[in-house]
């Protein structure tokens, strides 16, 4: 990882990980499951933040030619969100109309927001006792409930990180870069 990302990582989200942390309860049963709902809160108001503050004209904007469009980041966080909320928390996600990266906005920002609302609503009960399970993330791919976790709060972290370079690169400071209100 170069230097640079390692220091955003250090400066966004470590100490929030930390505050986090230290807000947890000691007598907690679910430390992990517990995290990854303050994990969920943090990441969700950002990248929610993230995909209104895009201007829609800017939905097709890509750093370079082979990377995706900022629109395609938006629906990859959404369809994200569904399967690996789903996966960790054996819940169904619910039908989901087929999304293109040149939606409106206002559709792209409704399933990304609908996204964490499912992955609120699927997690809210999601305890430590079955880390060790065994479930399907991919087509033919399994891993335990504990990766699998370590995969969705890494996938946020990614996609954040993505989101806040894409607004970056047009002159729009990202959600947790704003100043306090």
């Amino acid at each position: 990882m170069n230097r640079a990302v390692c220091s955003f990582f250090a400066l966004a989200f470590v100490p929030a990980l930390l505050l986090a942390q230290a807000q947890s309860t000691a007598s907690s049963t679910s430390p992990v499951a517990d995290a990854l709902r303050q994990s969920l809160a943090r990441n969700s108001k950002n990248m929610i933040a993230a995909v209104e503050a895009m201007p829609h004209e800017k939905f097709s904007f890509k750093p370079t030619a082979p990377q995706n469009s900022y629109g395609h980041l938006v629906v990859h966080i959404a369809e994200s969100n569904f399967r690996f909320c789903s996966a960790v928390s054996g819940l169904a996600a619910p039908e989901q109309p087929k999304l293109t990266e040149t939606d409106a906005k206002e559709t792209l920002v409704a399933a990304v927001r609908s996204s964490f609302d499912f992955c609120s609503s699927a997690l809210a009960k999601l305890d430590d006792s079955h880390l060790a399970d065994s479930i399907e993330l991919f087509p033919g791919r399994t891993f335990t409930r504990a990766a699998a976790i370590l995969i969705l709060a890494g996938s946020w972290s990614d996609h954040y990180s993505e989101q806040a370079m894409y607004l970056r690169l047009n002159n729009i400071l990202p959600p947790s870069a704003q100043p306090q209100k």
